[in-house]
């Protein structure tokens, strides 16, 4: 019983891709619409897929333990920020507190051998390095001896554009910001680019932060970055430290920012993101749905006599109804895989255009194939069940 039901089946196939081929281009057309569809489906999968990785990583970047303090101005204007900041205060307010670093924003122009180059002035102290994870190249950072001294870490960029072969930026070397001389202590190794920190460590110069009263007449604490040590719920931190700073600050106000907040909300963004995309595939996926169940039923209606005849040599409604079913889905098959193949290679052409790093969606290739698969069933239900329908005589009476 299982050979001839083997045989059965390896002949139903057989017949079913006689079929698919005597329709020639409608069948190809066909064909056409059901790789569009699926490879839609998949590469739309994956491309939201990179998208929310690379648009998640860009805040991974920083750490989900550093929090980004500011201090809009919309408080007392006559009330300015300090220059300095006490630390060891707010560290003994909140221990859970890893490294706080206030910063001082400013710009300037660096010359270094009659070479100039635009620059972010950020003065700090020496816990800005573990607060923003800063790694240096060579030297050393600013440390709490430093309040004194003329002593610059220079990051990647300016380093870069400050040197030419044969003569690079050392260290010891001075630069001069505007009218002072600073001795190059440190060069930094290139960061990633963080988006809630105000600071782009390879484009900047790192000073310690009384010594921005040289360049700056009146400096101002402009933010605080913090790292959370590790255990601590950063949320619960992120409102102990706005209603400590807000007490100290009096009528300032006090925004910190949280990157697994904005993670969290990237993500729900990202599978909402995600779910448009699918909605997108799916609707090109049930037109080349549409197209095979055209071609099926014209099918049917080209092969009346052929149906008569199968049903006069005792072919049961069934065998009928599963020949032309797997018609269908043979056709829907061979779209499926043949758009899956497109999909991921649009996908990926797609990453890499986007200098993305390519990921691979793990559901994209069981969602895309086996939704091309139902629609298939799908819309080639109804030509089968018509055909199966038919009545012997009518159908060989046809011309």
């Amino acid at each position: 019983m299982s050979a001839q039901a083997e045989q059965s089946a390896s002949q139903l196939l057989h017949e079913a891709f006689v079929s698919l081929r005597t329709l020639g281009k409608r069948s190809l057309l066909a064909l056409l619409g059901i790789v569009i569809g699926s490879s839609s489906v998949i590469a739309l999968i994956n491309i939201g897929h990179n998208a929310a990785r690379e648009a998640s990583a860009i805040f991974k970047d920083m750490g989900t333990d550093t929090l980004a303090v500011q201090f809009p101005g919309n408080g007392d204007a006559r009330t300015p920020m300090p220059a300095t900041f006490d630390t060891v205060s707010l560290s003994k307010a909140l221990p859970g507190l890893l490294y706080i670093a206030p910063l001082t924003l400013s710009s300037a122009t660096v010359v270094f051998h009659g070479r100039a180059s635009n620059a972010n002035l950020v003065g700090s102290t020496a816990q800005l390095m573990g607060a923003m994870r800063l790694q240096l190249k060579e030297g050393r950072f600013i440390s709490d001896f430093d309040h004194s001294e003329t002593y610059v870490v220079v990051g990647h960029k300016i380093a870069l554009a400050l040197s030419k072969p044969g003569d690079p930026l050392r260290l010891g070397e001075r630069i001069r910001i505007n009218d002072y001389l600073f001795q190059v202590i440190g060069i930094a190794h290139s960061q990633p680019p963080a988006i809630l920190i105000p600071v782009q460590a390879d484009d900047s110069l790192f000073l310690p932060l009384e010594g921005l009263r040289r360049i700056i007449s009146a400096p101002q604490i402009s933010n605080l970055i913090v790292r959370v040590a590790a255990g601590q719920d950063t949320n619960r931190v992120a409102e102990a430290l706005t209603q400590v700073l807000k007490q100290s600050l009096g009528s300032r106000e006090v925004e910190v920012q949280v990157p697994q907040q904005m993670i969290d909300g990237m993500t729900r963004q990202s599978r909402t993101f995600g779910y448009l995309l699918m909605a997108l595939g799916a609707i090109s996926l049930v037109g080349g749905g549409v197209g095979v169940m055209n071609v099926m039923l014209m099918n049917v209606s080209e092969r009346r006599r052929e149906i008569g005849v199968r049903m006069a040599l005792g072919a049961r409604r069934k065998d009928i109804r599963n020949l032309f079913l797997l018609e269908a889905v043979s056709l829907t098959a061979v779209g499926a895989i043949s758009g899956a193949l497109l999909g991921l290679a649009a996908a990926y052409l797609y990453a890499r255009m986007s200098g993305w790093e390519f990921s691979l969606a793990l559901l994209s290739l069981p969602l895309g194939v086996g939704s091309t698969l139902l629609v298939g069933l799908f819309f080639g239900l109804y030509p089968a069940i018509s055909a199966s329908r038919l009545q012997p005589v009518e159908a060989l009476r046809d011309e």
